[in-house]
């Protein structure tokens, strides 16, 4: 493990230690599904690519959900992050695009949550232009 991945390692560490402190472990739990939802799902396509779907929709009960989105618009990128670099340790190749999705959802038990995944493409707005006549 080189330096610089043990240090981000270290960081991430630290952070996962201080939304269990904050949150009761939920945010941590969180995390570590969204990661086994990764890992579920990869596609080996070869020896050295491996693809992993690039869409994550997290259903959060009223209580989680509110929360988390309390500390704002941030929550979603730093899930969004720690995916990323979960990814990057395991030589994984995101489908397209990113995206992690939180949503609240009424019908789960308080404190629960639903983590799912899926290929979403990536539609450039070029193929929204219109040819000239």
């Amino acid at each position: 493990m080189s330096s610089i991945s043990a240090l981000e390692q270290a960081l991430e560490n630290r952070w996962e230690a201080l939304w269990a402190r904050l949150f009761d472990k939920e945010p941590v739990e969180l995390v570590d599904e969204l990661r086994r939802e990764c890992d579920r799902h990869t596609v080996v396509c070869s020896e050295t690519r491996t693809v992993v779907p690039n869409a994550y929709d997290v259903e959060l009960a009223d209580f989680v959900y509110d929360e988390l989105t309390r500390r704002g618009s941030r929550v979603g990128q730093e899930l969004t992050d720690s995916l990323a670099r979960h990814a990057e340790r395991h030589g994984y190749e995101w489908a397209g695009p990113l995206t992690v999705h939180l949503s609240r959802a009424p019908h789960l038990p308080n404190g629960r949550y639903r983590v799912a995944s899926r290929v979403m493409t990536h539609v450039s707005a070029d193929g929204f232009q219109h040819s000239a006549p």
